[in-house]
């Protein structure tokens, strides 16, 4: 769901279909939100300790500064304005925010005895990659459909960044369990 609400906000500040970027973020989306239960597999025995008592913080501070950037920006002229969502620089950060907190889906499946070997991963990580990717491009496509709309009588930035924010907010509350 969050790069879902990532890729809104990326295609409503778009505003335009650039499939090659569409496909790009949403390759990197998938592949990160699967990467990091894999990485969280294997780190289990030695750093999940570490890793599960920050991974909330550090979404949120990814998301929080990535929000808080583009809700000021929103604010400059035009020409002044430097959130890309088509920069590779954005796109990683955005990728690695969003999905940070799914290395504890990784310590949880190395808890599970169903998922003891590599070749048992394949499958569920599979599945996470394809229906993030999926999520993507169509979060792209509507928010591109939504910022053509939007795009004159609101800052697409300064939603995005409250967006963002509110994103990071949540990841952090909900591992603190306080919602």
């Amino acid at each position: 769901m969050d790069c879902l609400a990532v890729s809104i906000v990326s295609g409503v500040i778009m505003r335009r279909i650039r499939w090659r970027v569409v496909v790009w973020i949403a390759f990197l989306f998938g592949f990160f939100q699967a990467a990091m239960p894999f990485v969280g597999w294997l780190a289990m025995s030695r750093f999940a300790r570490y890793v599960e008592a920050y991974d909330h913080w550090i979404a949120f501070f990814m998301l929080a500064f990535i929000g808080v950037k583009m809700i000021r920006e929103s604010f400059l002229p035009e020409e002044e304005k430097h959130f890309d969502p088509c920069a590779l620089s954005t796109q990683l950060l955005l990728a690695v925010a969003t999905s940070i907190d799914a290395l504890a889906v990784g310590i949880t499946f190395a808890c599970m005895k169903a998922y003891s070997t590599v070749g048992s991963m394949v499958f569920p990580l599979a599945v996470i990659f394809l229906v993030s990717f999926a999520f993507s491009v169509v979060g792209h496509l509507v928010g591109i459909r939504f910022g053509r709309g939007i795009g004159r009588r609101v800052r697409p930035e300064l939603v995005g960044g409250i967006i963002l924010v509110l994103i990071g907010l949540e990841i952090l509350l909900t591992h603190l369990q306080i919602i």
